[in-house]
């Protein structure tokens, strides 16, 4: 009978990656989850735990053992094992000697399609103890880490030097050794705390020896929710809002094992600073939860988490008060001595920074934008003077002290700067807006100068790079084409703006006047952006077949695009959809069959059959008004009318034979089908639905 144990590894190292550390905890826990469930190795539950000094998981209720499995191979055909004196051929000996066996302990395999020598065995399964260390190494060779490094004198490589190796099956080591650590049931606690030896007897006493003994909390979600709730609890004493950023709360969760929180101050005086620098400051450089009151302004407090239990806390509280005190001073003095010089004066500056090699400098980059940013602005009726303005500024804030010591505060500093020169408001506000989005579900530009100089950046990037044929491939994308695609979308659809993409990708092209690009730049990046379509509306829920119905007559303008694919959706839903998307198709299958030149128009006097008489008829009828609804994209209301022929098209097709053997008569109703199927492509091709 099968015992099953609880099972417990863990990899001790120093200090991990903190950003990512619950990446590569998630990534062990699931390779390992894989391999077992490949040798069918049943468990009733898996859990990672993962702080900045170990990676480890447990798996609770492990089977002892595989299951011992039946063997059957098949050999050659018993006409073809034996001659006609009954030796065994020299298939049939090769056949056995695979196995291992001779051809009398061979078996007969008879089936009502004849007879076949098989050989059969039972293959023992293997131990627990004899599966994991091979399938925890695999787990570790497998694990998202872009470096490895070595360690001392040995081969063996790793995200950081290993020092010790846990790995328990019950309350018994597990015998092996991996990255040049035996195993044994011994843990270590804290750095300082307990930096001894921890004694683990059996897999359920970890986590909690760890904690109790070892000051170590091990589980990542469990020291994340602690931080969150002491910075909550500390934030009582501030008459204020903590900011808890999820990205910095799970990168100070890989940092510490003991989380202590800490509350302290910094001078006033800084204040007069924009915030996000000090902000950035605080973030970036020291991993502070920074304060803001009711009105969002920020206060002079923060929260920081210490990884010791400390006798003197106000110790712990000074020490990163005068800490920050010099960042908040250098933030203080770039701010002071970037505002000596006007954005407008770092324009030439911008000569001696390259863009990328083959498509020039920023210089280069910013004059493309101005024209292209102007052609942009007279389509969304935007200011052309104020948008060229913006962009003519939109690069110079990277020159500034401020943005080179924190580069995500681009365009927000040029934002202040901007102000700081006596810009326009809208000029200013460009200088951030040109960035949006910049991340999925971001913010997007909320006035016309920013959306025009958004797009134009964007598509300038995405005209360049893929002219010179660095197209993304696979997850390499080291100029965000894919987000910038997928920006310009959402600005256009969202902002319900009037742009041709393949037109504004002709302006963009034209703005190249000293720079050879593909041939094929124009299409390749429209079909890249319409792509990029496909997952913003999966996204949404949109179903796909819409989707490629109006995908497939490619309008060139996104939120023409939109309004389609919305009025579609919404048609979907009639009970005359079903009858009317299988005559598409069914229209679509006969023209693309068909060898016959089609003509023009409709010759009605070749009409003799009432049914296609009365389609004819029809088509007259609808043609002009949903011509006129299309062209002012009121796709729903022509399609409320299309959804009018469902009777008559059921009736045309039940009665009338396309492919006669009259010629004319034949060419006539080809052509009456396509009027028909031309009326449903100004829309979408509903033959792509259902």
């Amino acid at each position: 009978m099968t015992s099953y144990n609880d099972f417990l590894v863990e990899i001790g190292t120093e200090e991990l990656p903190p950003k990512a550390l619950n990446k590569l905890s998630l990534a062990f826990a699931e390779g390992i989850k894989t391999s077992i469930e490949k040798a069918e190795l049943n468990y009733q539950n898996i859990q990672c735990y993962a702080s900045p000094r170990r990676l480890a998981v447990m798996i609770d209720g492990l089977a002892g053992e595989q299951q011992d499995k039946a063997i059957e191979r098949r050999g050659p055909a018993l006409k073809a094992a034996f001659n006609a004196e009954g030796k065994a051929s020299p298939a049939a000996l090769g056949f056995a000697k695979s196995c291992g066996v001779s051809v009398d302990e061979l078996e007969r395999l008879e089936t009502p399609q004849g007879a076949w020598l098989v050989f059969r065995s039972q293959a023992k399964g293997k131990t627990t103890n004899e599966l994991m260390p091979a399938i925890v190494e695999n787990a570790l060779n497998q694990l998202p880490i872009p470096k490895r490094m070595r360690w001392g004198n040995e081969s063996h490589q790793f995200v950081r030097p290993v020092h010790w190796l846990l790995m328990l099956f019950g309350d018994r080591v597990v015998p092996c050794e991996i990255l040049g650590c035996s195993a044994s049931r011994e843990t270590y606690g804290h750095r300082f705390h307990h930096p001894n030896a921890i004694s683990i007897d059996e897999p359920k006493q970890y986590a909690s020896k760890l904690e109790n003994y070892g000051y170590v909390i091990a589980d990542f979600q469990q020291r994340k929710e602690k931080i969150k709730k002491a910075i909550l609890e500390t934030a009582s004493h501030v008459n204020g809002d903590p900011v808890i950023d999820n990205k910095l709360l799970d990168e100070v969760t890989g940092l510490v094992e003991w989380p202590v929180s800490v509350l302290a101050n910094f001078d006033e005086k800084y204040l007069a600073i924009p915030p996000e620098a000090l902000v950035s400051a605080m973030k970036a450089h020291q991993k502070y939860f920074h304060f803001v009151d009711k009105n969002a302004r920020l206060l002079p407090q923060f929260i920081t988490i210490a990884n010791i239990q400390s006798s003197n806390p106000d110790s712990v509280r000074l020490g990163n008060e005068r800490v920050i005190r010099p960042r908040l001073a250098d933030a203080e003095f770039f701010w002071e001595q970037d505002k000596k010089i006007k954005l407008a004066d770092r324009l030439g500056d911008l000569k001696n920074v390259v863009f990328q090699n083959q498509l020039g400098t920023l210089y280069d980059k910013v004059k493309r934008v101005i024209k292209l940013s102007g052609s942009i602005a007279e389509v969304i009726g935007g200011d052309v003077m104020m948008v060229e303005r913006a962009a003519h500024l939109s690069k110079c804030d990277l020159l500034t002290e401020m943005v080179g010591e924190f580069p995500e505060l681009q365009g927000t500093m040029g934002q202040y700067y901007a102000r700081h020169d006596g810009e326009h408001e809208e000029v200013m506000s460009a200088m951030m807006e040109q960035y949006m989005p910049r991340f999925a579900g971001d913010t997007l530009p909320f006035t016309k100068t920013g959306q025009a100089l958004s797009i134009a950046d964007k598509l300038d990037s995405l005209v360049g790079i893929f002219g010179i044929k660095q197209i993304p491939t696979g997850d390499k994308d080291p100029f965000a084409l894919r987000r910038a695609a997928l920006g310009v979308l959402r600005i256009i659809i969202e902002n319900r703006l009037p742009l041709d993409l393949l037109k504004c990708i002709d302006s963009a092209l034209e703005t190249y006047t000293s720079i050879e690009l593909d041939i094929d730049t124009k299409q390749n990046v429209f079909h890249f952006i319409l792509e990029r379509l496909r997952s913003y509306y999966i996204d949404q829920g949109v179903d796909i077949g819409v989707f490629e119905s109006v995908l497939a007559i490619q309008p060139q303008a996104p939120y023409d695009f939109d309004q389609r694919l919305r009025a579609v959706a919404a048609f979907q839903q009639q009970p005359e959809v079903a009858s009317l998307v299988a005559a598409n198709k069914r229209i679509r299958n006969i023209l693309r069959k068909s060898t016959d030149h089609i003509p023009g128009t409709v010759d009605q006097s070749l009409l003799s059959e009432k049914q296609e008489q009365n389609l004819f008829a029809k088509l007259e009828t609808l043609e002009n008004s949903v011509v006129k609804q299309t062209s002012e994209a009121q796709y729903d209301v022509a399609l409320s009318q299309l959804a009018g022929l469902k009777n008559t098209v059921d009736e045309f097709f039940d009665h009338i034979m396309v492919n006669v053997d009259d010629n004319q008569l034949r060419a006539n109703r080809l052509a009456l089908l396509r009027r028909l199927q031309n009326l449903f492509l100004s829309i979408a091709d509903f033959s792509e639905l259902g």
